[in-house]
């Protein structure tokens, strides 16, 4: 089940607009550079910013994400048509000898559901050539990013071409270690309407990532820091024999 953020079609519209700022995804580039990737699948691609841009450097990339209205808004991107795309997730894909599968942002930890996280990991892992690697980030949950996950903290207004002034906040709902429920508020000028997504995210211990990956049939390689965010995440590379 994709949150609101992702599936309901006019916050979807406007998600590229309000997190303009992707950087996190050049870590993701240069490890696929790294590991001399030439088809890749991006797991949760959302509005697909990823998947366009190795598509842009000539790279194969399957994308697929759970939300309908995500996957719209990547299909009506300049160059859209060389990625292609599938509402679903990592078990709706067929094995594709891929040499690399990611998982950028917040999508590790949005799959929350311990069975539906192990399922991710064995689609993953039926995709990928042997030899090619998985690689995800999660937050470290000793730094507990959610204690500053508040209205005053985060609420901005966005001017955005053709939609006006988009007001948002996020509010933490629920603490249940590992798992933190927050609710995003978007108010829209234009007309006053007021949408919300709810979303949880599993904060998972380094140790917890590497024994699911060992038993899903993965060698654990290396596990990273984020160069953007030292010491807050950690980059998991792991490989299928």
């Amino acid at each position: 089940m994709a949150d609101a953020c992702f599936g309901h079609p006019r916050l979807a519209a406007i998600y590229d607009h309000l997190y303009p700022d992707r950087g996190d995804l050049d870590a993701y580039d240069a490890m696929a550079e790294e590991f001399g990737a030439r088809r890749v699948l991006d797991i949760g691609c959302g509005t697909g910013e990823f998947a366009l841009l190795l598509a842009r450097r000539g790279l194969d990339v399957v994308g697929v994400d759970p939300a309908l209205a995500s996957i719209d808004v990547a299909r009506s991107k300049p160059g859209s048509e060389r990625v292609r795309w599938i509402c679903g997730d990592a078990t709706d894909v067929a094995p594709m000898r891929a040499d690399l599968a990611t998982m950028t942002a917040n999508v590790a930890q949005e799959i929350a559901d311990p069975q539906a996280w192990r399922a991710t990991l064995r689609g993953a892992y039926g995709v990928l050539r042997p030899g090619g690697r998985l690689v995800f980030e999660t937050r470290n949950p000793a730094v507990r990013a959610w204690e500053g996950w508040n209205r005053d903290a985060s609420r901005r207004v966005t001017e955005i071409p053709g939609v006006g002034a988009v007001e948002s906040w996020v509010e933490v709902t629920e603490v249940n270690e590992p798992l933190v429920s927050f609710r995003w508020t978007y108010v829209f000028a234009a007309d006053g309407e007021t949408l919300t997504s709810d979303s949880t995210l599993r904060f998972r211990e380094r140790e917890e990532s590497e024994t699911e990956l060992i038993a899903q049939g993965f060698t654990v390689e290396d596990v990273r820091d984020a160069p953007d965010r030292p010491g807050k995440e950690f980059v998991f590379v792991a490989r299928r024999p």
